[in-house]
């Protein structure tokens, strides 16, 4: 091992990463994008050393310093991959959003998260994100200032994009960088010295599908931890060419993909479409055509979530008898420590269903403007939400504990009944709810999404061959994959669809 590459495999920071892998892999190409309908785009790790150390010189020169919150509204591919890195090596705190977020999330999404700066890719799949501000935030079509006092977003101070057009209040991007002329190099240097493991890197935005937008905070040390361990647990290859599937403003493109390749020196290969912009929805069941994608996978994943940097978790098979719902965890990823506790937080007995909690250094250390007790545990284990029990070492997903419908005493899991739903023929993808209903307390429903004609009486005839009839669906509505509601996370809107069923069944459930 040479002392560069030993340098690498040591960082616990982004600014050692970076330098270490400009120096280890120099013009070897490190992010290209490219596509049928666009100019492919490539950035070597030396190119990305030294355009993101550009950016962040431009950045210091506006009083942007450790601790600063900078926004990133960006698709994969080279520029997303620049502005993070500008962030993250000078001691910023990136805060990616998501490209399918809406005017009106977008505003909560801006407030909450307290950006002071936003760095905008212009145009992503014919979306223009500078007219998608303009139509969130008014004030930006009609202000004549690029220093921003905007009541919605109060601490928002600037936002750089590209492209002819922009509107006084939005800077284009030569301006940042030209402002780096005036912040010499060694100064960078020092800034990038002083940022510390412990120090704050990114935050994901995400959201459950009941529940607002929250920032999940992740630092330094952490983040390298787990971008070592899923290097070698996935195995790229240097020069090796690897898509990335997964988009990189969560943590699945980012820590499955980005910065696993970088470390290992692999090309990260980005197209506009990724699983997220073309048709998976999170949330739900996967489906065969799913799966059929992940053949030949290295590793099956088992539970993983933005609080815990990703897959914390994994298996020997894809699915174990009688548990359809996950892979069982058969392994838990270093850093870990998960347990099965009952209501009270305590620790229940092999074979007992409980909620999984999970504690350890690759866990978030805290939701941003959310009291800690909100999520963690007295003794440290964050409240995953997910409910399981031991089966000897092995660990079995049951459900999620606030989708669980509760209906005349039973619960039913909402995952089983789409899973079951999934396997008949015509039905793309199903999503079952609980409606309020006065003498069962709820009862089952589905909004189902068809490629053909279905005889839902069929269907529910079948089901009830392959579910207790407790849990099989009372009433039944057909979608089109294009009206399922998503979140700003790709999370299935479930409330929405609820309201959707209530409305489409009227009364069934009075």
């Amino acid at each position: 091992m040479t002392e560069v590459t030993d340098a690498i495999r040591t960082a616990e920071t982004f600014p050692q990463l970076i330098r270490a892998t400009a120096a280890r892999y120099g013009a070897e190409p490190a992010v290209v994008l490219s596509g049928e309908d666009i100019e492919t785009e490539t950035l070597s790790f030396i190119g990305l050393e030294r355009v993101s150390a550009e950016l962040a010189r431009g950045m210091l020169a506006r009083d942007v310093g450790k601790g600063t919150r900078i926004g990133i509204i960006a698709g994969n591919g080279p520029f997303f991959a620049t502005a993070f890195a500008a962030i993250a090596r000078m001691g910023g705190i990136a805060v990616p959003i998501s490209t399918t977020i809406r005017a009106n999330e977008l505003v909560r999404v801006l407030r909450q998260s307290d950006v002071a700066g936003l760095i905008v890719q212009r145009t992503f799949l014919a979306t223009d994100y500078v007219q998608r501000l303009i139509d969130a935030l008014p004030e930006l079509g009609t202000g004549n200032a690029a220093k921003l006092r905007i009541g919605a977003t109060p601490y928002l101070r600037w936002i750089v994009s590209t492209g002819e057009g922009l509107p006084p209040t939005i800077l284009d991007l030569s301006a940042l960088t030209a402002d780096a002329a005036s912040v010499e190099e060694s100064l960078l240097v020092e800034v990038e010295a002083e940022v510390s493991p412990s120090d704050q890197m990114v935050e994901i935005y995400t959201s459950g599908s009941m529940a607002l937008p929250k920032g999940v905070k992740h630092n330094h040390g952490p983040v390298l931890f787990r971008a070592h361990y899923l290097q070698d647990m996935l195995g790229p290859q240097r020069g090796q060419q690897l898509t990335a599937a997964l988009p990189m403003f969560w943590v699945g493109g980012l820590m499955m993909a980005l910065l696993p390749n970088l470390a290992a020196g692999a090309t990260t290969i980005c197209t506009e479409r990724t699983l997220r912009n073309s048709r998976m929805a999170m949330g739900s069941v996967l489906q065969e055509e799913d799966i059929k994608a992940m053949a030949g996978v290295k590793v099956i994943w088992g539970l993983g979530m933005s609080e815990t940097l990703g897959p914390y978790s994994y298996g020997d098979e894809l699915r174990a008898p009688g548990y359809p719902l996950c892979a069982p965890m058969d392994h838990f990823a270093a850093g870990y420590e998960v347990r099965v506790a009952d209501a009270d937080d305590n620790p229940v007995s092999e074979g007992m269903v409980g909620e999984i909690q999970v504690r350890g250094y690759p866990v978030t250390p805290g939701l941003h403007k959310i009291a800690r007790d909100q999520y963690f545990t007295p003794d440290g284990f964050y409240h995953t939400g997910d409910m399981g029990f031991f089966q000897g070492s092995r660990l079995l997903f049951t459900g999620r504990n606030g989708d669980m419908i509760k209906t005349s005493g039973s619960n039913v899991s909402p995952a089983e009944v789409e899973f079951e739903m999934q396997q008949l023929d015509g039905i793309q993808a199903a999503y079952v709810l609980g409606l309020p209903d006065q003498e069962r307390g709820q009862i089952v429903v589905a909004a189902v999404v068809i490629d053909e004609p279905v005889d839902f009486g069929a269907v529910e005839a079948k089901l009830k061959q392959r579910l207790s009839s407790y849990k099989v669906p009372r009433a039944y509505v057909a979608i089109r994959r294009e009206d399922v509601p998503l979140l700003h996370s790709n999370k299935v809107a479930r409330r929405e669809i609820a309201a959707m069923l209530e409305e489409r069944l009227g009364r069934i459930g009075a």
